[in-house]
């Protein structure tokens, strides 16, 4: 892997910034074509702002240490590290906590590795460059090919309302494990006279993403004699009432 040259001309400075806005653009699409943040222009201008970094101080690397009559030191790499220390900051700002879910990981890493792949074009590092943006994509496509069949822990909340007559609470409990779900918690709320009964449960199940529809447990629940109400909430849609 060969050093920065001391000197540049523009050809290579041009080579530089079109592989660089080409690794930016190829990054971006994906997250353009799904409506996600850190799309298409924000992926070039990270790459273009890192590139553009690198280039500078393959510049002034002429001029890097002391000079006899000073006492200042130039130190160039400290350019590429404020670029990825400021890269870090904005990262941190797009990642967000919505109820029980973290958003905004992902995006934070395409700024990272938008930012790492400016810095090696930017620097002259075709080669790596090159492989790091082949191998950025990669996972960017591929994983999203995959992660969809992976099963992965899911939450909900279910809520059964039930009759004097209906169900006992170990019934529907022992219902909920014979089917799977685990329950991490329990509550329940009498009414008055003990004419029935709220009961709550926090479940946790094992499913991909693309068993989007209500267990079919929640229908076979319903038909029981003594139920009133079945309330399902998974995550994202809505908070059941307290």
């Amino acid at each position: 892997m060969s050093p920065m040259p001391l000197e540049l001309d523009w050809r290579d400075i041009a080579l530089r910034l079109a592989l660089t806005l080409v690794a930016g653009a190829l990054l971006g699409f994906n997250r353009e074509e799904h409506g996600r943040p850190a799309g298409l222009r924000t992926t070039m201008l990270v790459c273009l702002a890192a590139a553009v970094a690198m280039i500078q101080a393959n510049v002034l690397l002429p001029t890097v240490g002391r000079a006899t009559d000073s006492f200042a030191t130039l130190d160039l790499m400290r350019l590429p590290l404020g670029i990825l220390s400021g890269v870090g900051f904005l990262g941190a700002g797009v990642i967000f906590r919505r109820s029980d879910l973290v958003v905004g990981v992902t995006t934070a890493a395409i700024l990272w590795i938008a930012t790492v792949i400016g810095l090696c074009f930017g620097g002259g590092q075709i080669a790596l460059g090159t492989v790091a943006t082949v191998v950025g994509i990669t996972v960017l496509w591929g994983a999203e090919r995959i992660e969809p069949f992976i099963r992965r822990e899911q939450r909900a909340t279910l809520i059964v309302t039930l009759t004097s007559e209906g169900p006992s609470n170990e019934d529907v409990s022992s219902l909920l494990v014979e089917s799977d779900f685990r329950i991490s918690a329990e509550a329940v709320t009498y009414r008055e006279q003990a004419r029935g009964r709220e009961v709550r449960y926090e479940v946790r199940w094992r499913a991909s993403r693309l068993e989007t529809r209500p267990p079919k447990l929640l229908a076979d629940l319903a038909a029981r004699a003594g139920v009133e109400r079945i309330e399902w909430y998974p995550p994202g849609m809505g908070s059941p009432p307290t």
